[in-house]
């Protein structure tokens, strides 16, 4: 997954704000005690800090592939 895609689908499920806000701030331990933005500079694929976001938020599984407009 491309960090673009991980970008929109954060925005698409929890707002701009909110989105921003997660990934800056909200640590998860399924990534090493690191924030999404952390995990992903440090090099962890989009896709599965996508997917732990999924899980902690309960992110239905029809959302998760993002909108069908």
């Amino acid at each position: 997954m491309r960090l673009s895609q991980f970008r929109t689908l954060m925005h698409d499920e929890f707002g701009e704000m909110r989105a921003g806000s997660l990934a800056r701030d909200h640590v998860f331990s399924e990534l090493g005690g690191r924030t999404a933005d952390q995990a992903i500079a440090a090099g962890i694929d989009p896709k599965r800090v996508w997917e732990v976001i999924c899980v902690a938020y309960d992110v239905p599984p029809a959302r998760r592939l993002g909108r069908d407009d």
